[in-house]
């Protein structure tokens, strides 16, 4: 049997009062501390209760939990009726249900507490999933809850529309100005989770064909695009920059890993503020030994097309609520990519009236005029030497020219893959430098490369904000990433 413990049994050990617990004399003495014992423990756990959550709204709309009490966690979206029964649309990142709260059956004291929440307040609510023939389909009986987080009266959540349209630098701005929590809206949680499905689309495009993922520093000593889009940053005494792409580092990578890839962020000082720019965007790049340009080119279009028939297969309904037209990401996904060479692109424009000569970089304004005559992205190759970098190899058949692609999508959205086969022997690659008057030590490693077993090589890069500001049909780049960067915007 049980009996009382006295100053003579050996010390006990609690995960409360440590080693030594238990000497206590007297039987309503420990009385009381076990008391607090019990306490303690059904404190616990409850705040291990409210860590944990097991029912997600999807499931409910879902018809999981027909009948069944659940135990609901989320925030209050909207919320409306009298002083005997409120209606509370309850969100979490899965969607939104009504939850209907009766006086009668919660009693005031929690009544009058969800009745004075706002929205954003968080909560937790148990109550009976009602099937129903209003919206989606369900609706939650409350019986018992809490508010876990309250939002202050004198503070309410700041996104309103009459906050939107008194705001002194319009709708955009104040938008931009509130981000952290404008991320909570339908809209930017559904761009957010087709950006998520974009990215796990490359990673799983890439692996699934033996791409080994590679990382490379952000500080860099030399360019890859041109100087005037360099972030210039101090660095112990000495200059640096912040990378503008993972290439350089990933070919000094490619004879060891051969099939690399990787996705990372990339720095360009670009002052103009376009719906496609970004100073920080994302980077999806890839690089690969023993590959032409039009094997470069293939992966380009395969990895877009996995990308489109990724989101079709797990961001249909996120898609829809944007009123984006499925039927044209089927396209994308389904079809071949079609191939012009710059010369061709020249005529076209020229003879659409466009002021354009040959040998100049084709702007995004007229990226948006060849678009229009194709239904699916397509290949723009062959670039003329001299508006290319040095690393494009120029086309044996005609040095004119150089093997590169970009990739163009439709429905005027423009570039969203640069690459080509790359400047792959020592004396090419130093001719190539040379020609452009870039100096030589930066890039010293970088010509190592080739002095010992270079061997043909190719890669591109496609900038992953830019595919889901397309794909979503989304009209600015900065709908798709949860916090621009532009050349006005650092905050928050």
């Amino acid at each position: 049997g049980s009996r009382v413990r006295t100053p003579s049994d050996p010390p006990c050990s609690s995960p409360f009062f440590g080693d030594g617990f238990g000497l206590i004399s007297g039987h309503y003495t420990n009385y009381l501390m076990l008391t607090l014992i019990c306490q303690c423990l059904h404190a616990q756990s409850r705040r291990m209760a409210r860590m944990s959550k097991d029912t997600w709204i999807s499931e409910i709309l879902a018809g999981e939990y027909d009948g069944q009490e659940v135990e609901l966690k989320g925030w209050i979206y909207r919320s409306r009726g009298s002083n005997k029964i409120r209606f509370i649309v309850v969100r979490d990142s899965t969607g939104n249900i009504q939850c209907v709260a009766k006086r009668e059956v919660l009693g005031d004291l929690f009544f009058d507490e969800l009745k004075s929440s706002l929205i954003e307040s968080s909560v937790i609510l148990k109550g009976i999933v009602q099937p129903t023939d209003r919206e989606h389909g369900h609706e939650l009986q409350v019986l018992s809850g809490e508010v876990v987080g309250s939002v202050n009266p004198d503070r309410p959540f700041p996104i309103t529309e009459s906050a939107m349209a008194e705001a002194d630098g319009g709708e955009t701005e104040f938008l931009l100005d509130n981000r952290h929590l404008y991320l909570r809206t339908s809209r930017m949680t559904t761009m957010l989770k087709i950006r998520s499905s974009v990215f796990g689309a490359v990673h799983s495009y890439f692996r699934d064909r033996q791409f080994i993922e590679y990382q490379a520093p952000n500080f860099v000593a030399g360019a890859v695009e041109g100087g005037s889009t360099l972030f210039e940053v101090p660095y112990f005494g000495r200059k640096a920059y912040l990378t503008q792409s993972w290439q350089l580092y990933a070919e000094a990578a490619m004879p060891a890993l051969e099939r690399l890839y990787t996705i990372a962020p990339s720095f360009r000082a670009e002052k103009s503020r376009t719906r496609r720019h970004l100073t920080e965007f994302w980077h999806a790049e890839m690089e690969i030994a023993w590959a032409s340009n039009n094997e470069v080119m293939k992966h380009g279009e395969g990895l877009v097309r996995h990308i489109a028939s990724t989101l079709l297969d797990e961001r249909s309904d996120e898609l829809s609520s944007l009123d984006r037209d499925l039927n044209l990401i089927s396209q994308y996904a389904d079809n071949p990519y079609p191939i012009i060479r710059y010369d061709e692109a020249i005529e076209t424009l020229q003879g659409k009236g466009v002021e354009v000569e040959w040998g100049q970089d084709l702007d995004y304004s007229k990226e948006k005029i060849l678009t229009a005559d194709f239904e699916v992205p397509h290949f723009l190759t062959h670039y003329p030497r001299i508006a290319k970098p040095f690393y494009h190899r120029p086309d044996p058949d005609d040095p004119k020219y150089v093997l590169c692609h970009d990739l163009l999508a439709p429905e005027g959205y423009g570039e969203i893959i640069g690459g080509g086969e790359r400047t792959w022997s020592e004396a090419e690659i130093l001719e190539r430098i040379d020609e452009e008057g870039t100096p030589r030590e930066p890039y010293e490693f970088y010509i190592d490369t080739r002095r010992y077993g270079g061997v043909p090589h190719g890669g591109f890069g496609m900038g992953v904000d830019r595919v889901c500001t397309w794909l979503s049909g989304a009209e600015h780049i900065r709908e798709v990433i949860p916090f621009p960067r532009d050349s006005r915007r650092v905050t928050p």
